[in-house]
């Protein structure tokens, strides 16, 4: 058995290290939004030759004579006569902050829905709330890499960066849930060995699971990254980042609160 309580204070410090520069990137940057949320137009275009990049100041990458653009409403018409338009997306600013609200109350409504199930399936609210820590560790890893990505390089987020933020809430629960069962069924079989010890043996037998199956998407993932399309890349990279935060949460943010939080509890119950 593995003893992961006694250094719960390295968990802490490698969670402050990767969420500080994040969070302060978000206060001072924010997150760069695309037009998806902020209005405009944007067209994947195709020309008869090629054509200097510094004539396309819109133009964020380019591949076989074919440019993708973003624009303000009303650029589009300037397009250049000789360019085949091979994909054409206009979003009013009207529907762009709608997008952005429907966004923020679905992640609100899904995180009261997991702290009430798990809180109620593990008849234990500190379970519950032990869970959403962690999941708010998760969501605030994704959303200040993305803003330093956005800051450093100009990465946007749109409604899949959306998709792969709401993906990242159950790819975190999920292994927390398995954790914390096996706490459960350990606790049940003998109330008298120390939780910490309890939390070590269930860490123990579940970390290979969850090594491997966390594994198995990382190298999908990477796969897709590296031979997918330009317009999945940030995409396919949140849900990476989401992914190898929630592997690291469940058993390294999750298991020390729910330790710390039953200390609390026996020490202010003597």
């Amino acid at each position: 058995m593995i003893r992961f309580s006694k250094y719960m204070w390295l968990y802490a410090l490698i969670s402050g290290l990767v969420l500080v520069p994040g969070i302060y990137s978000l206060i001072r940057f924010g997150l760069k939004q695309s037009i998806d949320f902020t209005g405009g137009t944007l067209l994947e275009v195709s020309f008869d030759k090629p054509v200097a990049e510094s004539m396309l100041s819109q133009a964020v990458k380019t591949s076989n004579n074919t440019y993708l653009f973003r624009m303000k409403p009303g650029e589009s018409e300037e397009v250049a006569s000789s360019a085949t338009i091979l994909r054409s997306e206009t979003v009013g600013p009207v529907l762009g902050r709608e997008l952005l609200v429907k966004a923020v109350i679905a992640a609100f409504l899904a995180i009261l829905c997991i702290f009430a199930y798990v809180a109620y399936a593990f008849k234990d609210i500190k379970f519950g709330a032990s869970a959403i820590i962690a999941l708010i560790h998760d969501l605030l890893v994704v959303l200040g890499v993305f803003s330093l990505l956005g800051a450093l390089l100009g990465v946007e987020v749109d409604t899949l960066f959306v998709t792969a933020f709401l993906t990242t809430m159950s790819f975190s629960v999920h292994d927390t849930i398995v954790v914390f069962d096996r706490i459960r069924e350990y606790r049940r079989r003998n109330e008298k060995t120390p939780f910490h010890e309890i939390a070590d043996r269930a860490l123990t037998e579940t970390m290979g699971r969850s090594l491997t199956n966390s594994f198995t998407i990382v190298f999908m993932l990477l796969a897709l990254i590296l031979m997918g399309g330009e317009s999945t890349k940030w995409f396919v990279v949140a849900l990476l980042t989401g992914t190898i935060s929630g592997t690291y949460s469940s058993p390294f943010v999750a298991t020390p609160i729910l330790l710390f939080w039953d200390r609390w509890e026996k020490s202010h119950a003597r």
